[in-house]
């Protein structure tokens, strides 16, 4: 992802998570933190989707749509903070493909485990990706900056 995607970066938030906004700042800084883990899905040389990732302190997923300011010294989760998917990219594996560069992203950065929030009603489509519940290890106002079925998975990399 580069800065000059973030226009259609934004549309795609938009369009796939209406109710979960973020400014342009929070992706802007995202991808001046960590540009590794920010990335486009390009079809037919259009962007149809997104990526936005960082190692990150497990248990302690920011809330939504705040700032990072830095990445923390100490970290013990490759946290996935946003994907989104136009409908039209839908079935060409594009997840598994994002799924495999975010599992050697992690194995990259040495971290044995992913962590994500789950909102969108996409709880059952992480469980198949083998991530677990983990409400259990975030504040309670963490997931309700996100909603009411919010929830904290994370998932342990072999």
């Amino acid at each position: 992802m580069h800065a000059s995607d973030l226009p259609a970066v934004m549309r795609i938030a938009g369009q796939v998570h209406p109710g979960y906004p973020e400014d342009l700042a929070i992706f802007t800084e995202r991808q001046q933190l960590y540009p590794q883990g920010c990335w486009v899905r390009q079809q037919a040389s259009h962007i149809c989707g997104y990526l936005v990732s960082h190692p990150w302190q497990l248990g302690m997923p920011p809330a939504l749509n705040s700032m990072l300011h830095a990445l923390p010294s100490q970290v013990t989760t490759y946290y996935l903070h946003d994907i989104a998917l136009l409908p039209s990219s839908r079935g060409s594996n594009a997840a598994g493909d994002i799924l495999a560069q975010l599992y050697a992203q992690a194995a990259h950065e040495r971290l044995d485990n992913l962590s994500l929030i789950a909102v969108n009603r996409s709880f059952r489509f992480w469980q198949r990706q083998q991530f677990q519940a983990a409400n259990h290890l975030v504040p309670a106002a963490k997931l309700q900056s996100y909603d009411s079925a919010a929830s904290y998975m994370v998932r342990a990399l072999a």
